[in-house]
């Protein structure tokens, strides 16, 4: 039998069952859409945050007490000791291959108020006002150290029921209950030498100056006297010697520094390049991703059981005309060939119209997380690869049902 024949008996067939068929589609399209779905917005999540990454802080390196096995951070408390003194902040600053060197701490607040409403904050960011570059600052300037101004991001400008602007004055009330006035002289999208911790940047972020703001101190070891201290230091180097420079940081961490002697015991430094946070989080998400496209396989397995059932109920319903081709002359792999288009026939056209669906919904999903649209076109070719191989397998043992059915059996059956 030519394959045209074939083609022209599978179709007539579907279409005389229109409903039937449509559902039985349908089972392949959530299968095809929902593995597109989710392996798009995860290739979309994670080309978000490491474009972030790559672009914006592709040469910094993270610095932080506490480390694991592996020198990935430990638990949160040992990461906020303040460890780092402003004399390790000037000796890191001295190391070859090192352009800045910038401190963070945390002042504990109440809150701020502007314009009668106020915004509940437990802590602002202390930091020097290298943090803040040209590209970085939407409105305004970097605040100086030394004064009673204050730099926030967007989100945290539009916290107050009246957006605050560049010259604005916000009161800020500290964990004593005492009040400062701050003048705002700007408004930022992100700061140089910030952590990444997730995409986007929707957390509202308060800035001040260290000085005079920051008094946290801590007494330096084998020397008897305070010196402020940081949890936190960003170091930004070179961009071509990047993992030698954090080599060198670790090592003089370790060896000589203050916070040698102020971390606790059995404990170290933990010293990431923005290389090692792209690498673990893209781990991160590729796994997530796996785990949730292999969820949306299930709905594959699940369209394939709806195909062979179709097929079963097909072979069942046309005894007789698979008797009657056979009485003609059709042999075995005619009625195989029959069956097993009809099934593969429902499976493509199940892929077909889950490609488009799938893309549509990420596309909607990636603009509602605010990241930009990566397809995962090797997800879509393997979800059309299962698609279609879901139809075969499907359509083999009702099309191998088929051809056994004896002609003078089928011709009798009513």
């Amino acid at each position: 039998m030519k394959l045209k024949e074939i083609l022209r008996i599978s179709g007539r067939s579907i279409r005389a069952h229109r409903l039937r068929s449509s559902l039985t589609v349908l089972g392949v399209v959530i299968g095809i859409a929902s593995v597109i779905v989710f392996s798009t917005f995860g290739a979309s999540v994670r080309a978000d945050v490491v474009g972030q990454i790559g672009t914006t802080n592709a040469n910094n390196i993270y610095v932080f007490p506490g480390e694991d096995e592996h020198g990935a951070p430990t638990d949160f408390g040992a990461s906020i000791n303040p460890v780092f003194t402003t004399g390790d902040v000037e000796e890191i600053s001295e190391i070859e291959g090192v352009k800045k060197v910038i401190p963070r701490g945390i002042i504990p607040v109440s809150s701020l108020s502007y314009a009668n409403r106020t915004v509940a904050q437990q802590t602002v960011i202390a930091t020097v006002p290298e943090t803040f570059s040209q590209e970085s600052v939407l409105e305004g300037r970097g605040f100086r150290s030394g004064s009673d101004e204050i730099v926030m991001n967007q989100p945290a400008a539009e916290a107050f029921g009246e957006n605050v602007t560049v010259g604005s004055t916000v009161v800020m009330t500290d964990s004593s209950g005492e009040e400062t006035e701050l003048r705002v002289v700007g408004i930022v999208s992100s700061t140089q030498g910030e952590f990444v911790t997730g995409f986007g940047d929707a957390v509202p972020r308060f800035y001040l100056p260290s000085d005079p703001f920051y008094t946290t101190t801590v007494t330096v070891p084998g020397l008897g006297y305070d010196q402020k201290a940081y949890p936190q230091m960003t170091v930004v180097a070179d961009t071509e010697s990047v993992g030698e420079t954090g080599d060198k940081i670790e090592e003089y961490l370790r060896q000589s520094s203050d916070a040698s002697g102020l971390v606790p015991d059995n404990s170290g430094f933990t010293v990431q390049t923005s290389g090692d946070i792209i690498d673990e989080i893209q781990d991160v998400i590729d796994r997530i991703t796996k785990f949730v496209t292999g969820i949306a396989v299930i709905s594959l397995v699940v369209g394939a059981v709806g195909i062979a059932n179709i097929t079963l109920v097909s072979v069942t319903e046309r005894t007789k005309e698979i008797g009657i081709m056979k009485s003609v002359g059709a042999t075995n792999r005619d009625v195989v060939k029959l069956f097993l288009t009809e099934a593969v026939l429902l499976s493509t056209a199940g892929s077909v119209i889950g490609i488009p669906i799938g893309l549509g919904i990420a596309w909607g999903a990636t603009v509602y997380a605010g990241v930009g649209f990566t397809p995962a076109v090797g997800w879509v070719v393997f979800s059309v690869f299962m698609g279609v191989t879901v139809g075969v397998v499907a359509g083999i043992y009702p099309a191998w049902r088929a051809s056994k059915v004896n002609p003078i059996d089928a011709l009798r059956y009513e």
